[in-house]
């Protein structure tokens, strides 16, 4: 059975503007169909706000048609959750709906580069009982090597 995973929008960001790191190898990992990814309608548009933001659009000389093949790709091949916006326990309010989409998702990993969420004992304590575990990208992936071995 494949895990099933939320990518914070901070992975996919990352994922998109560098190709050869590791939270695209995590990335390339979910489009080979080693793992199940869930998001939500906020995810995505967290993901499509970050890309088109002025600075990032100019550093990375980032191509429109690009931005929106991305988070196509992201909206077509991921599992889509509804939120309905119940859970308010992070210290940054807007994390709160990463949560809500682990928990609607049934996900087991919450995939983050969000100290906020890794750091957060009160986050920990929330998502324990749902058998959720905060792990960084390469955890991550080392979780899916080890599966694979």
């Amino acid at each position: 059975m494949r895990p099933v995973a939320l990518f914070d929008s901070n992975v996919w960001v990352s994922a998109f503007l560098n190709p050869f790191g590791a939270p695209a190898q995590l990335k390339d990992a979910w489009l080979a169909g080693r793992l199940v990814v869930v998001t939500s309608v906020p995810l995505l548009a967290e993901v499509n706000d970050v890309l088109r933001r002025p600075r990032i659009k100019r550093k990375y000389r980032i191509p429109e048609d690009d931005i929106v093949a991305f988070c196509e790709l992201i909206a077509v091949r991921t599992t889509l959750v509804p939120l309905a916006g119940s859970i308010t326990i992070c210290r940054d309010p807007d994390d709160d709906h990463v949560l809500e989409t682990a928990l609607a998702g049934h996900v087991t990993y919450l995939v983050t580069r969000d100290d906020d969420i890794k750091r957060d004992p009160l986050v920990h304590q929330f998502l324990k009982p749902h058998n959720i575990h905060v792990v960084t990208v390469s955890r991550m992936l080392h979780i899916l090597t080890a599966r694979t071995s």
